[in-house]
């Protein structure tokens, strides 16, 4: 596998402070303890839950941004049993973890903000994209969050899916353990950015870009998932 990396340019630093976090001593224990049991006990969704919609969403043609350890990719039913896949994300020990993971299937790595234009090729196109658990990292409000969405729907084919999952401040019913758990996250070496995160705001910022689209709840967290015409 090999990594392509974006030309140089300046990046801001709230962004790499949100990769940062993520070392591989945080990786190696990303599925039993976040997804295993922050997603189900503490938020309130468990990852089978965002499996699933994963499984629906998924295309032959697939952008993850954000892979994480590469735990629902290894485990996505693909249409095909060659998929094209490409990875995204700003941390190289992420791109490596997950792209090792599907290593058979030959993923392309992209190391890229994705706050900025993403740079995959013109011809490039995809039927589906992942932004699994990947906005509530991201600096800024919903607005400037959602310039994910500008930026990955030029290389999303026509009738291709936007997907993911995102965990929320407001707006959604919270269970006993997600208050003190947000405070934590939000700290200033934490991995997450969400405190001003709200469930109408990523609706209005969805609406506002596309016309198909359906936003649900589980807990703390949004699954949303787009059809792009």
């Amino acid at each position: 596998m090999t990594t392509t990396a974006r030309p140089t340019a300046p990046l801001r630093e709230e962004v790499l402070a949100g990769a940062a976090p993520y070392t591989s001593r945080i990786l190696s224990t990303y599925d039993r303890w976040v997804l295993g049991f922050v997603c189900p006990v503490v938020w309130g969704c468990p990852r089978d839950e965002m499996l699933r919609q994963y499984n629906r969403s998924v295309g032959a043609r697939h952008l993850d941004l954000g892979p994480g350890t590469g735990w629902f990719l290894e485990r996505a039913a693909f249409p095909t049993l060659t998929p094209e896949l490409a990875l995204v994300d700003l941390n190289e020990g992420v791109l490596q973890k997950a792209g090792g993971r599907v290593a058979h299937l030959r993923p392309r790595l992209f190391k890229r903000d994705v706050l900025a234009p993403l740079d995959l090729g013109e011809e490039t196109r995809f039927d589906s994209v992942a932004l699994n658990m990947l906005i509530h990292c991201l600096p800024g409000d919903m607005a400037h969050k959602a310039t994910v969405f500008d930026h990955v729907r030029p290389y999303v084919a026509p009738g291709g899916r936007i997907f993911g999952s995102t965990v929320l401040a407001k707006g959604v019913r919270h269970g006993k353990l997600a208050p003190k758990a947000l405070k934590n996250l939000n700290d200033a070496d934490g991995p997450m950015n969400n405190l001003d995160d709200s469930l109408e705001d990523l609706r209005d910022q969805i609406a506002g870009r596309f016309e198909d689209f359906r936003v649900a709840v589980r807990g703390s967290i949004a699954l949303f998932d787009i059809t792009v015409h």
